[in-house]
């Protein structure tokens, strides 16, 4: 692991001025509660709060934002098309089964055909609207922006996808924890790719008939993934690589029992086409819901990569493609275990992994690299809720260190 030398900030140095991790008046913090209420909150973006008045602060910006995405993509949502930049995604959706309390399920489901004329992806498309029926959720099919052989995998369909789960959040009560990546051939190609570079914003993901080209699965610790291949689908290898999957996946739980938890089915006799046997993934999924912050993350960079992941994130412009961090956390400690390719480390925080009233102990290798006091900020929730504009992945208190690579 890199010699670690280390500084400590808050989200503050990013925005102005370090935030001093002061014991918190809880006068001050209803007072800056209060100024967000009112749509004044700058001058106390930087006042420590309570755990509360933290809760409270979120559930001010969450329905701000709520607020605005029904008004700003109401037309969008309408119209079934989403256009960024210069690309544009059609989508389909039915609704099934009974609303459960929590919300519904969302089951994104990308088609095949890839590299080739637009008439025949619009044909894989057309397929991939009817082909699985879950019990119970919102069933979407979007249609790829492109006709590329990489038309599931390529960076922009992050960007997609992420306003797809909010469009369906807000209009259909889709609930965040219950949403779940799946696809064939093509689109069996983006759930390998995709699935472990945005792990933390799905329930778990099954990958139907593709190929993972250079991806690897490190980064699905903390996500269910289950793979369906034809034993006779020999084309690319499909078959082989499945199965040389399943070993990794194996391999990566024995040495990570608490992670990897995975489903490999090789159908024996089917090619390509597995006659639907694959559609066992459905309910498969639906018996998991996502951990938005695990207690112990694996964050791979792919070549599409990403400035955040689960409650670890970099500094903008920072990410570099094939990066590998591990951290944990055991009480108030957060370690890092394993830190490659990574100048800066943010380590964003709240109640739910540490006690934010309690010092928060950083350590890797043994030594400690920061112990104290770690504030909960307007700013921080603010800035961590832009973006996925996800409540689950919005965080009130930050640690930065920073990591010289030798």
């Amino acid at each position: 692991m890199n010699r670690l030398l280390v500084s400590v900030a808050c989200l503050g140095s990013f925005l102005g001025s370090p935030l001093r991790a002061d014991e918190v008046d809880p006068a001050k913090s209803k007072v800056a509660v209060e100024a967000l209420k009112n749509g004044d909150s700058a001058k106390f973006a930087t006042t420590p709060l309570t755990k509360a008045d933290a809760s409270k602060a979120l559930d001010i910006l969450v329905k701000r934002r709520l607020a605005e995405v029904k008004k700003d993509r109401e037309a969008e949502v309408k119209a079934k098309r989403i256009e960024i930049g210069d690309l544009k995604m059609p989508f389909a959706y039915k609704v099934f089964g009974e609303k459960p309390k929590s919300g519904r399920s969302l089951f994104l489901s990308m088609h095949g055909g890839g590299g080739a004329p637009a008439r025949v992806n619009d044909q894989q498309y057309e397929n991939q609207k009817g082909l699985y029926k879950p019990a119970e959720g919102v069933y979407l099919a979007p249609r790829a922006p492109t006709n590329t052989w990489d038309l599931w995998h390529q960076s922009h369909i992050d960007a997609f996808f992420e306003r797809l789960i909010e469009d369906m959040v807000v209009f259909e009560g889709v609930d965040r924890d219950r949403v779940y990546l799946m696809g064939y051939s093509a689109g069996g190609d983006g759930v390998y790719q995709i699935a472990p570079r945005m792990a933390d914003r799905f329930g778990a993901a099954s990958m139907m008939a593709g190929h993972p080209n250079e991806t690897v699965p490190l980064g699905l610790r903390n996500i269910p993934f289950a793979i369906h291949v034809g034993a006779n689908d020999s084309a690319y290898n499909r078959n082989k690589i499945g199965g040389e999957w399943g070993v990794k996946l194996d391999e990566l739980q024995k040495s990570d029992p608490e992670g990897y938890v995975h489903h490999v089915e090789i159908h024996p006799g089917r090619a390509h086409w597995m006659n639907l046997e694959d559609a066992s993934a459905v309910p498969w999924m639906a018996g998991f819901t996502r951990n938005p912050v695990p207690k112990k993350v694996v964050w791979h960079q792919d070549d599409v990569t990403h400035d955040r992941f689960y409650w670890l994130a970099v500094p903008a412009g920072q990410a570099k493609a094939r990066s590998t961090v591990v951290v944990s956390v055991d009480g108030q400690e957060i370690k890092i275990e394993k830190a490659e390719g990574v100048a800066k480390l943010v380590l964003m925080l709240d109640d739910r992994l540490v006690d934010l009233d309690k010092p928060v102990k950083v350590t890797a290798s043994g030594k400690t690299l920061f112990e104290g006091m770690v504030p909960r900020t307007i700013a921080n929730l603010e800035a961590t809720l832009k973006g996925p504009g996800d409540p689950k992945l919005a965080f009130s208190g930050e640690v930065t260190v920073t990591l010289p690579l030798e």
